[in-house]
């Protein structure tokens, strides 16, 4: 369904950006890959991709923090992949403080690598688009961009923000053949959060299974996890003819969080 699409990726050596990375390599887009991680290991997965689906797949280390590396990331991938006619903006980070605790640089490096590296990436991108007459922008946002948790004052207000920024995006190409739309994740299992699964048997002394109930009850209703397969599936459900007309939403993938 892909085949001749090409797709920028970011933060997706690992995650639900790898699960969406392989989910349009799957269906014939060539992918470029970013993020950070061990050289050895980002080749061997660039060239595993490659090989398992038959696609080009190229790899740039931009700092999502920095616009002018941004900008150089769109510019490798329509150099070596020939276009950009599909943008996923993944890349995310977090921390979790009360607000009058929150450190400022936490909150400047949440809000431009979780919201402004998005806008900066699809400014760079929207004129190759429009003027080929075809693209998709999948912005992954969260469960978090629709309601809030305590102690996450930057990460909810840049998903809140991006879900504005999908919106407006959406209106100023609505009368184009180019969508943009917002996935909001609940819980997916991604070695980010096993890892706060590990830290919360640790601290409370919990077996593993019951730890992950713990982290599940409290949010999403389903008790199961997401998983990056199925964001993938999504995002690439998203890039089709089917979806022509669905512009500037908020698709929930939550098991039920946004619900309640």
């Amino acid at each position: 369904m892909l085949k001749g699409r090409c797709a920028i990726v970011t933060g997706s050596t690992s995650g639900i950006g790898l699960g969406i990375a392989e989910a349009l390599a799957t269906h014939g887009a060539d992918v470029m890959l970013n993020g950070f991680g061990d050289a050895a290991e980002i080749d061997k997965l660039r060239t595993s991709l490659a090989e398992t689906h038959g696609v080009r797949v190229s790899y740039s280390a931009a700092d999502m923090s920095k616009q002018a590396e941004v900008d150089a990331m769109i510019a490798q991938a329509t150099r070596e992949l020939g276009s950009v006619d599909i943008l996923v903006n993944n890349a995310g980070i977090q921390y979790t403080a009360p607000v009058e605790e929150f450190p400022l640089d936490r909150w400047d490096a949440i809000l431009a690598i979780n919201l402004s590296a998005a806008f900066w990436a699809i400014r760079a991108v929207l004129p190759q688009m429009k003027r080929r007459g075809w693209g998709r922008i999948i912005n992954i946002a969260s469960a978090h961009g629709l309601v809030a948790s305590v102690h996450k004052a930057a990460y909810v207000a840049a998903k809140h923000g991006l879900l504005g920024l999908t919106k407006v995006v959406a209106l100023e190409t609505a009368t184009t053949p180019v969508t943009c739309n917002a996935i909001c994740p609940g819980w997916v299992l991604t070695p980010l959060v096993e890892k706060q699964i590990d830290d919360i048997a640790n601290r409370q002394g919990l077996s593993r299974a019951a730890a992950t109930e713990e982290l599940l009850g409290e949010k999403q209703p389903s008790l199961e996890f997401a998983t990056p397969a199925q964001i993938g599936a999504l995002a690439v459900f998203l890039c089709s003819d089917a979806a022509a007309q669905i512009r500037g939403t908020a698709i929930p993938v939550d098991g039920g969080w946004t619900a309640q």
